[in-house]
């Protein structure tokens, strides 16, 4: 293979000439390469920018998708007047202090500056209620998904629907200040999640993708809209207000992967990067949830395939063939960032609890005059856990830092339980936080498994639970009784995700999503597949029957402590 170098507006490989536009497919036959610092300065690589909870990431990757720098800038949401919150202000300057880290990384690495983008892509956490104007004025601070004052809106819309509707969505957001009579409600124009926002602000499109559109209102999957009955039945239901709008004229347009939605503006650059060293133009993708992009970075958007995301928070989404057949409150029906259905399992706590124990066997060990480093600390226990009895021996635990809608927990409280003559070894202590950690997670995926009975052939995992290689992924393996893989992308995340998204728009070339993702993006990729094991199956259904039961204990506590 030999280099290409661009000649005005042809490439010169070896002494042939070719048009310029041929060149990514010349490099997916393997003629040319092109070095990274060539694919920045000649525009052809696409940045991701994704906004998580805690943490604004930006990935820059050429045209094969592979990551060539990363910037990050932490964050975090406030508590005002009981509500959970980002300003506008720690938005844009979020946003302009990440792309800048992101801007000093290429600088540095390659010597040149980022002023050319083949394209660009903006994530965010799915749903919450960003509400506007006619003068495009916010109307009432941000509300983040991590509100959970909707639960009177939400179980009205579900009921109303019939089909779940979460406290989180956006609708449920919006129906609650219905209810209120909150007085902004009246003067709504548009209302959108912070990835539609930050792309409106960047482009002067209200779009969003159909991922995270499903996060604010329910999707007709034949059409990749709006559910066109579910939008008439919610307009009958607030007819009483007399509100100037309907919903469908407030709601973001829904776009699917690889649909053009729009280009950053001379206004967006500036934005972006104050420097102005950013060139204006660039062609955007639909703006996309987390959820979606967990779905791109872990190559889980094919039909009968799913992801488990297990961090602070664990979730699982997997893409079925057609609808459930039974309404479940447990279950989130969301789609792919290419509008097919994704029935997800949200829990609010994973691994909170674990980092808690690993904690104090650190502080023990630095007692005892040793230094183990952390990841040595965590690989050392999570191997021990796989060393435990099937069913952890009888032990019981529960890592409810928060509360748990699947079990019925509007608060948590961590517990550790046992029967006096259980045996209580090193292993089986760590068996159980990690199957506790899967427990209400495994309730939901049982609603969908075995009595929906919806058929799923691999799934992959993501997030800190995995990072001991085999470990979680085992345990995940026999609670879900599937086998689990894990790519070795799986640490790019979102942010890898929605740049994935953005480089699809420009050189996808109308192939499916599911498609380019397997024969463009992770043709090549190796990774650990681990097949359930049965005795494990046996003894997380032992411990799931014996957690079920003892939820009393956990109720008792929340109430007495």
């Amino acid at each position: 293979m030999v280099c290409a170098y661009k000649l005005d507006n042809r490439t010169c490989i070896g002494e042939k000439l070719y048009p310029w536009d041929r060149v990514h497919g010349l490099r997916k036959e393997g003629i040319i390469t092109m070095n990274a610092k060539e694919s920045i300065v000649n525009g052809k690589a696409a940045l991701g920018i994704e906004f998580g909870s805690t943490r604004i990431k930006a990935v820059l990757v050429d045209e094969n998708c592979k990551a060539l720098a990363v910037g990050s800038y932490q964050w975090e949401n406030q508590l005002v007047d009981g509500v959970w919150t980002y300003s506008l202000e720690a938005i844009h300057t979020g946003l302009q202090a990440c792309y800048k880290a992101l801007a000093e990384k290429v600088q540095g690495q390659y010597g040149v500056p980022l002023k050319k983008l083949a394209s660009l892509g903006i994530s965010a956490m799915m749903h919450g209620y960003m509400a506007f104007n006619e003068k495009d004025e916010l109307l009432v601070p941000f509300r983040t998904w991590r509100n959970t004052m909707t639960e009177e809106a939400a179980a009205k819309l579900t009921q109303e629907f019939q089909v779940n509707v979460p406290e989180r969505y956006s609708i449920s957001h919006l129906y609650q200040a219905v209810l209120r009579k909150e007085p902004h409600v009246k003067d709504i124009a548009f209302f959108t999640t912070l990835a539609g926002y930050i792309h409106w602000q960047l482009t002067g499109e209200k779009v969003l993708g159909v991922g995270d559109a499903s996060g604010m209102f329910p999707i007709d999957c034949s059409t990749k809209d709006y559910d066109k009955e579910k939008l008439a039945k919610f307009d009958k239901l607030v007819e009483e207000y007399h509100f100037p709008w309907t919903l469908k004229d407030i709601l973001p347009k829904s776009l699917t992967a690889g649909e053009k939605a729009g280009v950053l503006t001379e206004a967006g650059a500036k934005m972006l990067d104050p420097t102005g060293t950013l060139e204006a133009g660039v062609p955007m993708c639909p703006p996309e949830g987390d959820a979606g992009t967990g779905m791109v970075a872990t190559n889980s958007v094919k039909v009968r395939t799913g992801n488990v995301s297990a961090g602070t928070s664990v979730f699982a989404m997997i893409v079925m063939e057609k609808a459930l057949k039974n309404l479940h409150t447990e279950i989130d029906l969301v789609t792919t960032p290419a509008g097919d259905l994704v029935a997800m399992v949200h829990c609010n706590n994973c691994t909170s609890d674990i980092n808690t124990w690993v904690n104090l066997f650190e502080e023990f060990a630095e007692a005892a005059g040793m230094k183990i480093d952390r990841g040595q600390l965590f690989d050392l226990l999570f191997k021990k856990a796989l060393e435990g009895e099937p069913d952890c021996g009888g032990l019981l635990s529960y890592n409810y830092f928060s509360g748990e809608s699947i079990t019925g927990f509007d608060e948590g409280r961590p517990l550790f339980v046992r029967h006096a003559n259980d045996k209580v070894s090193l292993a089986n202590f760590m068996r159980v936080h990690l199957f506790t950690a899967l427990g209400a997670l495994k309730n939901g995926l049982d609603i969908l498994l075995k009595e929906e009975k919806v058929p799923v052939d691999k799934i992959y995992g993501h997030g800190g639970f995995f990072t001991v290689p085999g470990a979680g992924q085992k345990i995940m393996a026999a609670a879900m009784n599937t086998p689990v893989s894990v790519m070795d992308t799986a640490s790019e995340g979102g942010a890898w995700g929605i740049a994935v998204l953005a480089q699809y728009l420009v050189t996808g070339a109308g192939k499916d999503l599911a498609d380019y993702l397997d024969q463009e993006v992770f043709a090549g990729q190796t990774g650990t597949t681990l097949e359930p094991d049965a005795a494990d199956v046996k003894g997380f259904d032992d411990f799931l029957v014996r957690y079920n039961k003892g939820l009393a204990i956990e109720r008792a506590a929340v109430e007495s402590i």
